[in-house]
């Protein structure tokens, strides 16, 4: 009996130290893992800055526009009738006064000579009366009458003339005539459009703004348009604005108008329109892809250089940032950053505030300032 307590006694001891040292083991193991992160640097994430400096900045306001030409109507019949010569082929090049249609005018001219006639009789009949007259052998009535049925026939005259102009279609200006709408032998009603006539050596581009936009914008404001469409970019200036603002939209109207002569533009093109704004110089402004935007705000990240156990080592400090305009890629900072900062243009997502960095710049190209910023010229 003893020998067995005596067996099961030392089991026991046996079991408390392994379990004791298992435990013991695991405990110094998690102290040790804790010291070795607790004192483990945290690797530099590599990064690439772009150096704030101040910049000439050219302001503009965004826009979108149609653009028309300056002189570009659908033509229409004038006068019904009979469609009796087209003296025109699609996209002909015409000259102002130049004969486009020619409607029937046959009874036209029959009734013109009608009244030419008459009006030759009215006139050998006022002669005759005025020289009756002169001689005291007719009475003043019948001069009268002359006068009147001269007057009358010469109206007549007038009139078929006229009649038979409206017969003849001609060219308001020179430009570009575009397709036939109407066919030879077509009976055609007067407003039946026949053709579009379009001048497009000068274009007229149509645009909105906002009311408060508009108090930025005067007559003779040099604009910049450029087309969706083979990125052409042409310079214009503003002719027109609405003197009232539209009541549904909210908007105001405005005109510019752009030199067109080797027709790169087309009528009723859309096109993106920028009025440009005075010029302002000392401006700081960085690439929109530094910016990072959350609940808290707009913010960057600025390498800054940290001293710490006498070691020298550059570090990344997230800096609350105010925007202002915007210009392409281009964002203007009114607040948070001054000139000479670095700030981190790539890499800034793997980034943590006070994070070490290693900047290197061959990992992306330097940001374009853009067609309407400058760097300033060093004092």
């Amino acid at each position: 009996m003893f020998k067995r307590l005596l067996v099961a006694a030392i089991a026991l001891l046996l079991l408390a130290v392994i379990a004791g040292g298992i435990i013991g083991f695991n405990l110094f193991r998690e102290k040790m893992i804790g010291q070795f992160f607790a004192t483990m640097q945290q690797p530099a994430a590599v990064v690439s800055v772009t150096k704030v400096v101040p910049v000439t900045w050219t302001p503009g306001i965004e826009a979108i526009g149609t653009a028309n030409a300056a002189e570009g109507t659908d033509l229409a019949i004038e006068a019904a009738g009979i469609v009796r010569e087209i003296t025109f082929a699609a996209n002909d090049t015409v000259k102002k006064g130049q004969l486009l249609v020619q409607i029937d005018d046959r009874q036209e001219k029959a009734d013109l000579a009608a009244a030419e006639a008459s009006l030759e009789l009215a006139q050998t009949s006022l002669e005759r009366a005025q020289k009756l007259n002169e001689r005291g052998v007719s009475a003043v009535s019948t001069l009268d009458s002359a006068i009147a049925d001269a007057t009358t026939a010469q109206s007549t005259v007038q009139k078929l003339k006229a009649a038979l102009e409206t017969k003849r279609l001609l060219a308001p200006f020179d430009g570009t005539i575009g397709i036939p709408q109407v066919d030879l032998g077509e009976y055609a009603t007067v407003g039946t459009p026949y053709a579009t006539l379009q001048n497009a050596s000068r274009m007229h581009v149509d645009f909105t703004l906002s009311e408060q936009q508009v108090r930025n914008v005067s007559v003779g404001q040099d604009v910049e348009v450029t087309s969706e469409v083979g990125g052409i970019t042409k310079a214009g200036k503003i002719i027109g604005i609405e003197p009232k603002i539209d009541a549904n939209s909210r908007l105001v109207g405005l005109r510019a108008e752009i030199s067109n002569d080797d027709r790169a533009l087309t009528p009723g093109q859309f096109l993106q329109v920028r009025v440009i704004l005075p010029t302002q110089a000392g401006v700081i402004a960085l690439p929109q892809t530094v910016v990072t935007s959350s609940l808290y705000g707009d913010s960057v990240y600025v390498v800054r250089d940290e001293d710490k156990d006498g070691e020298t080592r550059q570090i990344a400090s997230q800096v609350f940032v105010k925007l202002g305009r915007r210009s392409g890629d281009m964002v203007e900072i009114t607040e948070g950053v001054k000139s000479g900062d670095q700030v981190v243009n790539a890499g800034q997502n793997r980034l943590t505030p006070g994070a070490p960095v290693t900047i290197d710049n061959s990992v992306t190209l330097p940001a374009d300032p853009g067609r309407d910023i400058a760097p300033e010229a060093s004092k």
